[in-house]
């Protein structure tokens, strides 16, 4: 198989970089579990599988920003790798040394119209940070105000790509030859990588997802989204607000800093849920480095490029799974199990049983996410089913979240924030901001109907004033008795009437 990846002579030196790292690990075995080999192919042996995922996320680290990214994907997978695999994959981190700044200097005076000296007040180039996508580095504008510089590493989206083009590739080659990896959806996975991938690469994306999740909690101060200065921001080029704070690693490091350890907790719950039930954006992975305790209790958000979106249909789902748990209900739980597997053979009965036994696990006392979590993978994983991909990025960020909360205060519990969270639920279904698109929607329906009342009112008239048995087309299409008709034309009237005095009185 891997020869007729040859083929793209293009990304030829790319791909035998990946064979070279693939051997280099003893990897090999991995290809033939997923169809890329046959067995006997492979450079591994059962006696280095205990070292295995420890093997993949080095060579996944050393691939490159694709790989470490592709980890990152499968580090949500759990419906699909066991817990040995999960939590290597959870460790993998875009780190990356530090290059020279007269390295990044052509680029970013490019991206600036400038040198960066003349554009700013002042401009550190000793780099704050590194990763193997980005670099970062304090500047100040001539305002006086402090900002951060993040700027894309030069010559790294044609590598991208080539990597992005050669997975695509490989997915679809495995999936003619494997019903594991049609299973396991590699090639709808690969696009994922992509999708993901090739936002992060245009850093015009993330200060969007800034924005917009600036303008979520615009009426809460204790959530801060450093602000993005669009005037520098590019593609390639990235400008925002400093900001100086804490990571909720260490509880003693928050109460050394005057920030109470509980509230934050408390605060980082609120926050979450409600950008995944209420807000339907929530940042796909919260993690201690991507975010930062601020004295006054605060929590700042950063490193935006991952931003997940929830429907309303899943915000549903997801509350009912919350309603589900918190009542005890199995047929509930059952319910939106069912709705998350459709497709598979499993039948109803069968899935009552499995969410029974959930229920009996975790539907009383306080929720501890992450065994839930881990139990329903579990289950996903015996039955042979796969979660739909948009869950397991919204699982992914609640379960980092609790941990992250878990640690900087060992009492905090859960359930109170998931009740706190339905109570907010409830009032934003019975605001006026909730009611008002549906009013609207209603309002132009009426409207509609309002616009053909008059051909209506004629078509059942005419119905009216013929016999039955000759009505004419326009009738016809009514397929409705006179008394019916008269009901339509009395509420197409009333329908007239309602519109015309909310225009009059508005």
């Amino acid at each position: 198989m891997l020869q007729t990846l040859r083929v793209a002579t293009r990304d030829r030196k790319r791909l035998e970089e990946i064979l070279s790292v693939i051997s280099r690990y003893g990897l090999g075995i991995v290809l033939v579990q997923i169809g890329l080999e046959r067995p006997g192919s492979g450079d591994g042996d059962e006696s280095q599988s205990q070292g295995l995922p420890l093997r993949a996320r080095h060579a996944l680290e050393e691939l490159g920003p694709t790989f470490v990214k592709l980890g990152q994907i499968l580090a949500t997978r759990g419906d699909l790798l066991p817990a040995d695999w999960i939590d290597e994959f959870e460790h993998l981190h875009s780190k990356a040394p530090t290059l020279p700044f007269d390295e990044l200097r052509p680029l970013v005076t490019e991206a600036l119209g400038q040198e960066p000296e003349t554009a700013f007040a002042r401009f550190d180039a000793e780099p704050l940070a590194a990763a193997s996508m980005a670099q970062v580095h304090r500047a100040t504008l001539c305002d006086g105000r402090d900002v951060v510089v993040k700027i894309r590493r030069p010559g790294i989206r044609p590598k991208i790509e080539a990597d992005l083009r050669l997975l695509a590739h490989v997915a679809a080659l495995a999936e003619r030859g494997s019903a594991e990896a049609r299973r396991i959806g590699l090639a709808r996975m690969a696009s994922q990588l992509a999708d993901a991938m090739i936002e992060e690469l245009d850093f015009t994306t993330e200060a969007r997802n800034a924005d917009r999740l600036r303008a979520d909690f615009e009426n809460q101060a204790n959530v801060v989204v450093p602000a993005i200065h669009w005037e520098w921001t590019s593609e390639t080029l990235l400008v925002m607000d400093y900001v100086d704070g804490v990571p909720p690693r260490d509880r003693q490091a928050l109460r050394s800093a005057g920030i109470d350890p509980a509230k934050i907790a408390s605060l980082g719950a609120d926050m979450v849920l409600d950008m995944v039930l209420l807000n339907g954006r929530f940042h796909g992975d919260p993690h201690p480095g991507n975010l930062l305790c601020l004295p006054g209790d605060r929590i700042a958000l950063l490193d935006l490029g991952m931003v997940g979106y929830v429907s309303p249909r899943r915000r549903e789902e997801l509350i009912s799974l919350v309603q589900a748990l918190g009542n005890g209900s199995s047929a509930q739980l059952a319910d939106v199990l069912m709705r998350w597997s459709a497709g598979s053979d499993v039948s109803a009965q069968h899935m009552f049983f499995a969410a029974e036994r959930l229920i009996h696990r975790h539907g009383s006392g306080r929720l501890v996410l992450s065994a839930i979590v881990a139990d329903l993978f579990a289950l996903m994983r015996d039955e042979r089913l796969t979660l739909p991909p948009d869950l397991l990025l919204i699982f992914k960020a609640l379960v980092t979240i609790d941990g992250v909360l878990s640690r900087i205060e060992p009492d905090f519990d859960l359930t109170q924030a998931m009740q706190r969270a339905s109570l907010r639920i409830a009032r934003a279904r019975l605001s006026p901001e909730h009611w008002s698109p549906v009013v609207q929607a209603v309002a132009w329906e009426l409207v509609r109907i309002g616009d053909d009342a008059p051909r209506l009112i004629r078509a059942a008239i005419q119905r009216l004033e013929n016999q039955p048995s000759a009505r004419t087309p326009a009738a016809s299409a009514l397929n409705a008795s006179p008394s019916e008709v008269r009901w339509l034309a009395g509420a197409i009237l009333a329908g007239a009437a309602i519109i015309s005095g909310a225009l009059w009185f508005r």
